[in-house]
């Protein structure tokens, strides 16, 4: 069984920074994606950014500019550099990579359990 786990997080004053990390263990034969995704008390989760084996990035809107996504396949670690952080950004980000455990298995989705980042304004 694969499992994510995020670390990270905390309490920030706004503008200041946090950088969000993601290791996935366990049987893992090809790491297709990983990426980052926010839930807000009262909201849909929605996603922050994506990043490709290949890496290619995707970015929500609202934080192109001010977030980077980036991976380290040796380690299967994903990470998510959080500047110039806004009171919006305050909720449970959680950690997504799309996984393939074996040759002949398809790929599957895999979450972490969250890890709460709070903006103070």
């Amino acid at each position: 069984q694969v499992q994510l786990v995020e670390s990270g997080g905390g309490l920030v004053q706004a503008g200041g920074s946090l950088r969000l990390s993601c290791a996935a263990s366990g049987s893992i034969l090809r790491i297709n994606s990983m990426g980052w995704y926010r839930q807000a008390p009262g909201k849909q989760r929605e996603l922050v950014a994506t990043i490709t084996n290949g890496g290619s990035t995707n970015y929500a809107d609202s934080v192109k500019g001010r977030f980077t996504i980036s991976r380290d396949n040796a380690r299967n670690t994903v990470y998510l550099q959080m500047n110039s952080l806004k009171a919006e950004d305050t909720a449970v980000y959680y950690c997504n990579a799309e996984i393939a455990a074996g040759i002949v298995l398809p790929t599957q989705s895999y979450w972490g359990q969250g890890t709460q980042v709070t903006v103070s304004s």
